[in-house]
């Protein structure tokens, strides 16, 4: 099968890989780059655990081409911040209780964090809105909202 060389800014790192033109964005994030924060969790773009920015726009990574995001910026959960030094944005997670299981909150703190770079302070509908492509199974979204609520506040300040 024909292979294309790809390049990809991930985390603000570039990494090269030879992809086919079915490789999806999620399957080179995980297998190739060792990205396993990037989840897979449908593959077809109903739940949302693969959630990655790609120039600056939240997409599914199951549902994107690798070839799509080449010369392209990626921003996964470990571009968000780390255990040392954690985004407000998932110290607001902790803090309001907004993991449980913790199978979905990389893509739900990535969606959250392309919607807060693009709207500072979201209403509570537009929070909803901009984290409605992600599933949690756990929490009833209340406090992931809130979560995400109080960590725009908190920019503002």
């Amino acid at each position: 099968m024909k292979t294309y060389p790809v390049e990809i800014n991930v985390n603000g790192e570039w990494q090269k890989a030879d992809v086919t033109a079915r490789d999806t964005l999620l399957d080179l994030l995980r297998d190739r780059f060792g990205a396993f924060e990037v989840k897979n969790g449908c593959a077809q773009g109903d739940c949302g655990a693969c959630t990655v920015i790609l120039d600056h726009k939240a997409v599914n990574a199951c549902l994107t081409l690798a070839l799509q995001a080449n010369g392209k910026n990626v921003t996964t959960l470990k571009g968000v911040g780390t255990p040392d030094q954690p985004h407000p944005l998932q110290q607001s997670f902790v803090e309001h209780g907004a993991i449980q299981c913790g199978f979905c909150t990389p893509g739900m703190v990535v969606s959250a964090k392309a919607l807060l770079d693009n709207n500072p302070a979201p209403t509570r509908n537009e929070i909803r809105e901009g984290i409605s492509g992600n599933l949690c199974r756990c929490t009833g979204y209340n406090k992931i909202v809130e979560a995400i609520e109080d960590a725009s506040l908190k920019r503002e300040e």
